[in-house]
């Protein structure tokens, strides 16, 4: 019973060891000095130690009357503050001594600032009134290292600390999971442009429209609606009379001129040996000249309809009334009006194929915009639909006004390898009447709304800080920067509504 009492014993010793131990250590931890947040003072010699023996909570800031950060080394304190109300923020500072507040003539002060990817910039003050006054405007954001020195009595105190606000931490890969596309701002074109809509139409120049050029019966239908062709395909085929009738005529024709061509050759021969007279020589020399004109016509006619010169040779040779219809050009069929068995006439429009390696943009331009419209003038053709985007020329501009729309037309031709832009789509077509360059432009995307003004998220490291701007131009996707943010910087240049959100999640303060 003992033993087992005294090992009881010894776990409770052994129990309360550990847990004075965690209260120790905790208390180590929750009242050892923050240099960050509250401002690390010393001072030369005996203030610097004083000061050292004052400790506060790590995420305490100590604040004096005026709601500054208050700053201690011994006896001496100074208390920074922010101040902008009715002025352009700027620094104010209060000097203490043992609690009281002294005059700031015998305060010699100056403060330095480091910004994020920024040169440190070094602010003087001067007494006015009982505080001292920072020589010049301390721009946002108001987030930056601080370092301050003070001379009092001929003792030199300093202190430094970090205040930070509009700051998102994060990795590239998970702002590249966020979506967030870091770029650097530089120069860039910014243009003023006129936006137009207008719609995707057939190019009109690469358009056939196929006939038969002579009756006839479909025997044959080879292509549909839809399907591409090239120049000699075979689109269908008709059963012809009127065909049969021309290859006969040059057939007979043919005939005619062969003989004409043997009797001439004969004739020739029997006057140069001065067996026949030199008028039946002159009458055989008329009738193969006569021979020869009627074959050519009767072969023209076959060629008139289309027929290669192989096609007619061989006329012979095949069913007479058999008639090939082909393509005329490469392209798309983009009607067919024909039928197996259907009796066609000779100008029937049977097909229409169009080349759709390029395509109009036709817009429409009301009176105001006629004199912004030129030939040759650069344009930007947009399709929402397609999430698309080409680049053109102004190849037309239409004389007229329409009496119903009163409006005029314009056209730009865009290539189309792709077949991507389809006749009968809405576009937007935006004019550029001319383009600025400008020393710094972002992205319009990069652009936020916060607090009162502008904001682009500006990239340091693996933090994304908000910067408030002055925007210029715009164009509609890049916009000019006048001030706030420097060329060369990197930045959040989509995706930067979710840095904003993050912000708003963490309920960033203005507290100076």
């Amino acid at each position: 019973m003992k033993e087992g009492n005294s090992m009881k014993s010894r776990s409770v010793l052994i129990t309360a060891g550990i847990v004075v131990a965690g209260i120790v250590a905790g208390l180590s931890i929750v009242f050892w000095p923050s240099h960050s947040m509250t401002g690390s003072g010393h001072a030369e010699g005996e203030a610097s130690r004083a000061d050292n023996g004052k400790e506060r909570g790590r995420d305490e800031k100590a604040k004096g009357p005026h709601g500054g950060r208050l700053l201690e080394s011994g006896d001496f304190g100074l208390e920074v503050t922010i101040f902008e109300k009715g002025v352009p923020p700027e620094f104010r500072a209060y000097a203490y001594e043992k609690g009281k507040a002294v005059g700031p003539a015998g305060v010699n002060l100056r403060i330095a600032l480091e910004r994020l990817g920024a040169a440190p910039e070094d602010i003087a003050f001067r007494p006015e009134g009982d505080y001292l006054r920072g020589a010049q405007v301390v721009a946002e954001p108001h987030s930056f290292k601080v370092a301050v020195t003070a001379e009092h009595k001929g003792q030199a105190h300093r202190w430094s600390y970090e205040q930070a606000e509009g700051r998102v931490p994060m990795a590239d890969a998970v702002a590249k999971a966020a979506g967030i596309e870091v770029r650097v701002a530089g120069s860039a074109k910014i243009r003023a442009t006129l936006q137009l809509q207008g719609e995707i139409q057939v190019n009109q120049d690469r358009v056939a429209h196929v006939v038969p050029r002579l009756a006839g019966v479909v025997t044959k239908s080879a292509k549909n609606l839809g399907d591409p062709v090239k120049k000699g395909d075979l689109l269908a085929v008709l059963e012809s009379q009127t065909l049969a009738d021309l290859r006969s005529e040059h057939l007979a024709a043919e005939g005619r001129l062969e003989l004409a061509r043997d009797n001439f050759e004969r004739e020739k021969r029997l006057w140069e040996e001065k067996v026949s007279a030199r008028q039946d020589y002159l009458a055989s020399r008329q009738a193969l000249a006569e021979a020869q004109i009627a074959h050519r016509n009767a072969e023209q006619k076959l060629f008139a309809l289309g027929l290669s010169h192989e096609q007619v040779m061989r006329g012979g040779t095949g069913a007479l009334t058999r008639f090939e219809i082909r393509a005329p050009i490469d392209g798309v069929v983009t009607e067919k009006h024909l039928g197996l068995g259907e009796a066609v006439k000779e100008d029937a429009n049977i097909f229409t194929i169009a080349d759709l390696s390029t395509v109009w943009a036709e817009m429409t331009i009301y009176p105001r915009d006629l004199g912004s419209v030129k030939l040759g003038q650069m344009v930007s053709v947009r399709a929402s639909a397609l999430n698309a985007e080409a680049a053109g020329k102004v190849s037309y501009v239409g004389s007229l006004i329409g009496e119903q729309t009163r409006s005029a037309k314009a056209r730009v031709t865009l290539q189309n390898p792709q077949r991507s832009w389809r006749p009968g789509l809405f576009v937007t077509v935006d004019l550029v009447q001319h383009e600025t360059q400008v020393p710094v432009a972002v992205s319009v995307e990069a652009v936020q709304d916060y607090r009162d003004g502008k904001v682009v998220f500006g990239r340091f490291g693996e933090v994304f800080e908000a910067r408030p701007v002055e925007l210029g131009r715009s164009d509609g996707k890049l916009v000019e920067i006048v001030g706030g943010f420097a060329p060369g910087s990197s930045y959040a240049a989509t995706g930067s509504f979710v840095l904003k959100a993050d912000l708003g999640k963490a309920g960033a303060s203005h507290d100076h």
